[in-house]
């Protein structure tokens, strides 16, 4: 089995109390029967309090958001439980986070998630790849769709990486890549990837126009109250930022692989360059403003196949639109 990393993987470390955001803030943690029953269980104040604030619903636990924050998240930013019971005591959740693994049988990928302020600003700095062999695994998917997924994404990334076109016109390229790859997905050949096809994003681009995005993502579902002054701010669209190419490494390493479940890779990519558009326009510091992003969409499962479902429904994602705001018409 091969595990692949970044090579800041094992040196994150939490940054608890000195966090400027924080995993306890503002999220209801979901807790696992096997923590549930422990805290159920325990004697003295501490496992009274569980009792009080841990919510059984339909779907399992969850600890219930007080003052908008976990009710176990202490004033000086560390958590009650971990303080009295150690480390290993935390639900899975919150052992875990913001910890990623995608596991393919034979081949694993671990990473960070971008909610983490502190994950957030490794994935905006340079950053390599490490791997190694370990026994056991077994392959899991269908071997050369997944082969054609790992061929056509390091074609992406080395493209986003060393290419000398605008941040937009990479981002342009890459959208219209992700329908060649979509039909050799469906069976003709792979095509190499390079800038020709920016004459065709040319050709196709329209008008472009933001407007559009910040009705529909008001009406997702809304978790802090930045977010929505920032959504309902609708600052123009504005040049593609060079930093956003990290923003977009971050997404093509997360979600280019998921199409391996259904063969469906551009509603993936029309995400991703979605997700960089309306991070560029908000503006302000970026990794900071792509880990809000994350934190309001990537950690809701529902507001991520609302956008992947509006990918051909709805006018301001059309290719049209969406090249027009790269390229800058």
């Amino acid at each position: 089995m091969k595990v692949v990393k970044p090579d800041f993987y094992d040196r994150f470390r939490c940054l608890a109390g000195d966090c400027p955001d924080s995993c306890c803030h503002e999220w209801e943690v979901d807790v696992d029967d096997e923590a549930a029953a422990r805290y159920l269980s325990l004697d003295g104040p501490l496992g009274d309090r569980l009792r009080q604030v841990l919510k059984s619903t339909p779907d399992g636990y969850s600890m219930a958001i007080q003052d908008r924050r976990c009710p176990m998240w202490r004033k000086d930013g560390l958590c009650e439980i971990q303080a009295q019971l150690g480390h290993n005591a935390l639900c899975r959740t919150c052992r875990e986070f913001p910890r990623l693994r995608h596991d393919y049988g034979d081949y694993v990928e671990l990473g960070l998630e971008l909610s983490c302020p502190e994950a957030a600003r490794l994935l905006f700095a340079p950053y390599g790849f490490l791997e190694e062999t370990l026994p056991g695994g077994e392959p899991e998917c269908d071997p050369q769709l997944f082969a054609l997924l790992m061929e056509s994404r390091k074609q992406a990334l080395d493209f986003l990486e060393n290419s000398s076109l605008s941040m937009g016109e990479r981002l342009a390229v890459l959208l219209l890549y992700a329908y060649d790859v979509q039909a050799a997905l469906d069976g003709d050949e792979l095509r190499s990837l390079d800038s020709t096809l920016l004459e065709s994003a040319k050709k196709y681009a329209l008008a472009g126009d933001i407007s559009g995005f910040y009705p529909f993502f008001s009406g997702l579902e809304i978790l802090t109250p930045r977010w929505k002054e920032r959504l309902n701010a609708r600052p123009a669209a504005t040049k593609c930022r060079e930093d956003l190419g990290c923003l977009m490494k971050y997404l093509i390493c997360r979600y280019w692989l998921q199409a391996v479940a259904d063969g469906e890779l551009t509603i993936w990519v029309k995400f991703m360059v979605i997700a960089c558009l309306l991070v560029n326009a908000l503006g302000g510091d970026l990794p900071a403003t792509a880990q809000l992003f994350s934190k309001e969409i990537e950690n809701n499962p529902d507001n991520v196949d609302a956008i992947l479902d509006a990918v051909y429904t709805e006018a301001p994602f059309t290719d049209g639109n969406l090249l027009g705001l790269l390229l800058g018409n």
